[in-house]
């Protein structure tokens, strides 16, 4: 057990007594825990360069004040109850304690401070939650997974070292772009794949490569929540591009030539929140607006491996004949969310800058992971995986549109059904989206409002359900429980 401590040889306060003041101090503000080891004094003496005896000496002092205890054949331990007089002496982190309003904060954390609607990291413990966004992480091939792994782990110890490919392990994007060019028409070569920390590194680094603050970014409405907190933090100007049954409104993007938008950023495959596809003319009309108008497309293509009863469209970096687009993907909604890998395909124009700044933000991802995921695709395995998730999926997304046509029928209006891990429900009811998600939550159902990711006035009674990690009879009686809130 290493202790942080500090003495200093030139004070005039003798080392026993420095060291003394400095145990008992970590053990009144829990740096040392009741009932601890504290470590012997031949190797406290050895760590801090200091005699056997000055150790002695202080121990002794805390021992018979209380402090410390020692058990015989076992070594010397924090004392389980202080002295009752120490109780009202403040631990030293309270004393110290800096008041975090005081300050000052840069533009991009001020901008964040002002930003409603941010994530939270913890969710509450319920019984059935239609979060979006997680996989049935029962159904991945843990043990296949784990043979990778150990494959490399045990082959060298490179892995243990700064990786020499900061724009990532080149089989690995060898591996994605025959994947890409296979399921989604996307036409690149290895280099121009950038492997990232998920897709919010590869927004990072776009907004602050390519956008100034102040320059306008078009976005659906609604659209994705993390991608308008990302760009509103960069300083960017915000124009929601309205969203219909076949995806995002061109048309609004034309007539908003005064905006001169910078940046574009779209969900053509399953469009987030509402599950629309952009059709197919509708995107060979957004690439020639961006050929004509200079700007660029920001592809997210983050789940589109999921489709039921429709033709895949090629992705929009394959129809693309002038550079225009960005291409995001990510492996956290196929395989599991804790892989945090995802790839930016770019236009060779930007491959060294972003290789540049990608090295400068993180230097490399864990080289063991890329490895295991280059053998996993390489092998079949994802593919394999694909297909069978696209079957589970596809029959708990039936399980759970028929729940809410037997449940709700005509007051639940189901949008985006036919592809992806979630759906949109638009619910006929009286009730605010606080009161459903209040009522859900004492039955222990999660609810989550599609609220957040409007930018304008919408529709009340929107919700976002979430199934890929949901069992067939945790949809059906999570829908059953939520009709006696919505219905009764």
């Amino acid at each position: 057990m290493d202790l942080a401590i500090a003495l200093d040889k030139n004070s005039s306060k003798p080392l026993h007594q420095q060291l003394y003041e400095q145990l008992r101090q970590a053990i009144l503000c829990g740096r040392l825990t009741p009932g601890e080891r504290i470590p012997s004094t031949r190797f406290l003496a050895k760590n801090l360069l200091i005699s056997r005896f000055t150790v002695s000496t202080s121990y002794e002092q805390l021992l018979s004040e209380g402090y410390l205890e020692t058990v015989t054949g076992s070594g010397t331990f924090v004392c389980q109850q202080i002295p009752d007089d120490l109780i009202e002496i403040k631990p030293i982190e309270s004393i110290n304690k800096i008041n975090v309003s005081s300050i000052k904060l840069s533009q991009y954390g001020k901008t964040l401070t002002d930003i409603e609607n941010v994530p939270r990291i913890a969710e509450p413990e319920l019984q059935i939650n239609f979060r979006y966004g997680t996989p049935s992480l029962s159904e991945f091939p843990i043990k296949t997974w784990r043979k990778l792994l150990s494959r490399y782990c045990n082959a060298d110890l490179n892995w243990l070292d700064y990786s020499k490919e900061p724009n990532g392990y080149q089989p690995l994007r060898e591996a994605i772009k025959r994947y890409l060019a296979r399921s989604r028409a996307v036409n690149c070569e290895p280099e121009q794949i950038l492997i990232t920390n998920g897709t919010q590194q590869a927004l990072d680094l776009i907004l602050r490569l390519l956008v100034e603050p102040g320059e306008t970014i078009a976005i659906e409405n609604p659209g994705y929540l993390s991608a308008r907190i990302i760009f509103e933090t960069q300083q960017a100007q915000i124009l929601p591009v309205t969203v219909d049954s076949y995806g995002l409104l061109v048309k609004e993007l034309v007539n908003s030539v005064e905006k001169n938008v910078r940046l574009v950023y779209v969900t053509p495959s399953h469009q987030f929140p509402t599950g629309a596809i952009l059709s197919l003319p509708r995107r060979l009309e957004l690439l020639h607006w961006a050929q004509h108008s200079g700007a660029l497309i920001i592809e997210d293509d983050y789940d589109s491996e999921y489709r039921y009863d429709e033709k895949p469209i090629p992705a929009l970096q394959g129809l693309d004949k002038s550079d225009s687009v960005l291409y995001i993907g990510t492996f956290s909604k196929v395989l599991f969310p804790s892989l945090r890998i995802g790839y930016l395909v770019l236009p060779k124009s930007l491959v060294a800058i972003f290789t540049r700044a990608k090295w400068l933000n993180d230097r490399h991802l864990p080289i063991l992971e890329q490895q295991a995921l280059a053998d996993f695709i390489e092998s079949g395995y994802l593919e394999r995986h694909i297909r069978k998730m696209r079957s589970v999926y596809n029959q708990r997304r039936q399980i759970l549109v028929t729940a809410i046509n037997k449940n709700f029928g005509k007051r639940a209006h189901i949008l985006g059904e036919k592809a992806g891990i979630h759906l949109m429900v638009r619910f006929k009811t009286n009730l605010s989206d606080e009161e459903i998600i209040q009522g859900a939550a004492k039955v222990g159902i999660g609810m989550m409002s599609a609220k957040p990711h409007y930018f304008t006035a919408h529709s009340k009674c929107e919700f976002i359900f979430g199934y890929g990690e949901l069992k067939e009879t945790e949809l059906t009686e999570g829908i059953r429980k939520l009709a006696k809130i919505i219905v009764e």
